[in-house]
């Protein structure tokens, strides 16, 4: 083990990439960097976080933000209730901790979005306290060196990752441990075609040495995605057209979209025009269908999402339901949308 963390913690001192919550252990920006990069490449994630923290300094300054606000610098990252929970903890933080970030780890974990691996990284790079933060990278890192069979979406499987990880951080400074077993994994064992031949480890890897570096790590439940099917009106009258928010608990909670007809399969065109939910909204006399888009794939974790864009200009405004919002067009870019209504909005509004 002291062979295995001499290695890593020296590949780190000379390759870790510069980024910004490295610079200085605060607290707050450190959390923001994990909820953002949650689920999101650095390389992306990084201007996001430039963009909160210049918008948001502190705390104080995203608990005081609108939900709107907050959704909007969000738009395009996808996971939406990371920024939601992101918003509510900055406010629990303000109010139960008097705007100061907390300093023990299971007070910090008790916080909405933060989990154990969350909990751990903030605990050991800003309060440096030896808590194993395990994602995705160290998983498959521990998993290829040590020749970890267990599945790592298991509890017994994860039992044996929090006890080896244990071990390797005592006696460490554990912030710069995570830190380099996270980078190791993001830059040198990566998922894919790593390059085992620059490798550090390579003479006392285990899966390098079984030629087994493709199957691990193992995980024993894959997600099964449904499919839906969403049918966007485009509902056009002068300069206006028709926004609702999405407020269920649903996918993409809080943010703007189209008036939606969902089917449970790709329904012909004729099928929508009698549909009751567009009967509600319009009249067929006052209406012209100008455009029907071709199917498109939006794909979530869980969910793969058909979609297409049906445009209709009105020759008289319309009354609509209380949850549908009149915007004028050139506003409409001050709304916060779902990732794949962005190149809509921009072909069809932007001047």
């Amino acid at each position: 083990m002291d062979f295995f963390n001499s290695r890593i913690h020296t590949w780190y001192s000379f390759y870790k990439r510069d980024l910004p919550w490295r610079n200085s252990p605060n607290p707050y920006f450190v959390w923001l960097s994990e909820i953002i990069l949650q689920q999101t490449r650095v390389d992306q994630g990084l201007a996001y976080y430039l963009r909160f923290t210049e918008a948001f300094p502190t705390i104080n300054d995203l608990a005081d933000a609108s939900e709107d606000q907050i959704l909007k610098l969000w738009q395009g990252l996808g996971y939406y209730s990371r920024a939601r929970n992101l918003h509510f903890t900055a406010k629990v933080i303000q109010k139960n901790y008097n705007s100061t970030f907390p300093s023990d780890y299971n007070s910090i974990k008790s916080l909405k979005g933060i989990g154990d691996y969350t909990a751990a990284a903030i605990s050991s790079i800003c309060f440096n306290m030896e808590y194993p933060a395990i994602d995705g990278n160290i998983y498959r890192v521990l998993s290829r060196y040590f020749g970890i069979h267990e599945p790592i979406d298991t509890n017994s499987g994860k039992k044996v990752f929090q006890k080896l990880a244990k071990e390797l951080i005592t006696g460490t400074d554990p912030g710069m441990h995570n830190q380099a077993l996270m980078e190791f994994g993001a830059l040198q064992c990566t998922p894919k075609n790593p390059d085992c031949r620059q490798c550090p480890l390579k003479e006392s890897c285990f899966a390098h040495l079984h030629q087994t570096v493709s199957k691990l790590p193992i995980k024993q439940n894959r997600t099964k995605q449904r499919n839906r099917y969403f049918n966007y009106l485009i509902i056009e009258y002068q300069n206006y057209t028709w926004l609702r928010k999405r407020t269920t608990s649903d996918i993409w909670k809080g943010l703007f979209e189209f008036p939606l007809i969902e089917m449970s399969e790709a329904t012909a065109i004729d099928v929508i025009l009698v549909h009751e939910e567009l009967q509600k909204l319009i009249s067929q006399n006052n209406a012209t269908i100008t455009y029907v888009g071709d199917w498109k794939i939006h794909l979530l974790s869980h969910q793969r999402i058909h979609y297409r864009f049906i445009r209709i200009s009105l020759s008289e405004e319309i009354e609509t339901a209380q949850e549908l919002i009149r915007i004028n067009k050139q506003d409409i870019f001050n709304f916060a949308v779902p990732k794949l209504l962005e190149n809509c909005i921009a072909e069809y509004f932007e001047n």
